[in-house]
């Protein structure tokens, strides 16, 4: 339940914060009829996207062997892909994203109505989309239930934050906020990739190498419920091959790179851009 509250309750608050940023600008605008056009692209796409969940969910679960290992592994490894995408991409934009939207909803204006729908449209399509396809991937290594009700109380909570954020005086670090929840989702990726890569070796696609690097059954059973917990949330695998364990090593080790050269990257270019004081030379 923990991991699809987690991936729900961050893109469901990206997708609040859109739709707040676009109804704000509109108001700071001088614009509230068009309000209706945002709440109809956002309600289209919302829907849109329950309904892909729900397709995707039902073809996994009607496949059979092998067909139903191909498939639930190479969704668990796309949708490791577009975790780390996600990743990456929202530590680069959140700090930015309130001035892009904003920027965006004035030149939507000026075309009409239907710029405004599609804005908001294509905005919570991207979420809802994604949001379909992690909760499918969660689905395989966690009850239909569990998820449900997970990805049902992230989305409350994206809601109430994402009021709180715009009505009140609560005011949300964007930038520490996707930080900490992108470090929490760096391990589940690692999880789907090196379950899905465990998919792919049992039906032969993938070699082993070895079979069995370790098996901590009488440890940890993975039918347990700390077992099935630690399974759903970072990909436990009492006994794993040699090449889940590389690849879970693998993808864990370049990601931890790849985020502290972005960090640097980004500080070196803040430095950069920011005046110079009088004096300091």
């Amino acid at each position: 339940m923990l991991p699809s509250y987690i991936l729900s309750l961050r893109e469901g608050l990206e997708a609040a914060l859109i739709i707040g940023i676009v109804l704000g600008a509109l108001r700071q605008m001088h614009r509230r009829e068009l309000a209706s056009a945002i709440w109809a692209g956002a309600g289209s796409a919302a829907l849109l996207s329950l309904v892909s969940a729900i397709l995707l969910t039902r073809l996994g679960l009607e496949l059979k062997d092998p067909a139903e290992a191909i498939f639930e592994g190479l969704t668990m490894l796309f949708a490791a892909a577009i975790l780390t995408w996600m990743i990456f991409w929202m530590r680069e934009r959140a700090g930015n994203m309130k001035s892009e939207l904003e920027s965006g909803v004035q030149r939507a204006s000026q075309s009409g109505v239907w710029s405004l729908f599609g804005l908001a449209f294509f905005a919570v399509l991207r979420e809802g989309v994604e949001l379909a396809l992690f909760l499918s991937a969660a689905t395989f290594s966690s009850s239909a239930l569990q998820t449900i009700l997970g990805a049902l109380l992230g989305l409350g909570t994206a809601i109430l934050l994402g009021w709180s954020f715009f009505a009140t005086t609560v005011r949300l670090d964007l930038r520490r906020f996707f930080q900490v929840t992108g470090m929490l989702l760096l391990l589940f990726a690692a999880g789907l990739l090196a379950r899905g890569v465990g998919e792919l070796v049992e039906v032969g696609w993938i070699p082993a190498l070895v079979g069995h690097v370790w098996d901590l059954g009488g440890v940890i059973s993975a039918n347990s419920i700390l077992g099935q917990a630690l399974g759903a949330l970072f990909g436990y695998n009492a006994s794993p091959s040699l090449t889940e364990v590389l690849a879970y090593a693998a993808y864990t080790g370049t990601m931890l790179l790849g985020l502290w050269a972005a960090g640097r990257r980004s500080h070196r270019t803040q430095v950069a851009s920011s005046p110079v004081k009088p004096g300091s030379l």
